[in-house]
């Protein structure tokens, strides 16, 4: 036969006593002197920045510009704005990326070989090196 278990006997709580704390009595703290600003302390001003370099001098006089490149043929079309240009004459085109002086050897309007070319005049020009639209063309004196 089974055998019953006794109940466990139901242990009582222990009753809490409210604990005294001590009053604490605020103490008095002995005044600051007041203390001397420092000076604030600043960087040395910077020397100026020199801006950028000034623009190397013009070659000559402005007298047109590049409107069209056809590089298969090396032939700049140029838009001349003022001034006329002969064959032998010296021009410098001058551009983003393009630098160079040349003389004229062949002028063309039209396809027709010319001479000269006067202000306000399209004609195309056989160069030495690649120019770009907006290149700028100077007569050297």
């Amino acid at each position: 036969m089974a055998t019953r278990k006794k109940p466990k006997a139901k242990r009582s709580k222990p009753i809490k006593k409210p604990i005294k704390k001590p009053i604490k009595k605020p103490i008095k703290k002995p005044a600051k002197k007041p203390t001397r600003k420092l000076p604030v302390r600043r960087a040395p001003p910077k020397a100026a920045k020199p801006l950028s370099p000034p623009p190397p001098p013009l070659p000559g006089e402005r007298i047109g510009i590049v409107t069209h490149y056809y590089g298969n043929v090396s032939v700049a079309v140029i838009k001349l704005e003022s001034a006329s240009l002969r064959v032998g004459d010296t021009i410098h085109i001058r551009g983003h990326t393009s630098d160079f002086a040349q003389r004229v050897e062949s002028l063309q309007i039209g396809h027709a070989p010319v001479s000269e070319v006067g202000p306000n005049d399209d004609f195309g020009l056989k160069v030495i090196a690649h120019v770009r639209e907006h290149d700028i063309v100077y007569k050297v004196k």
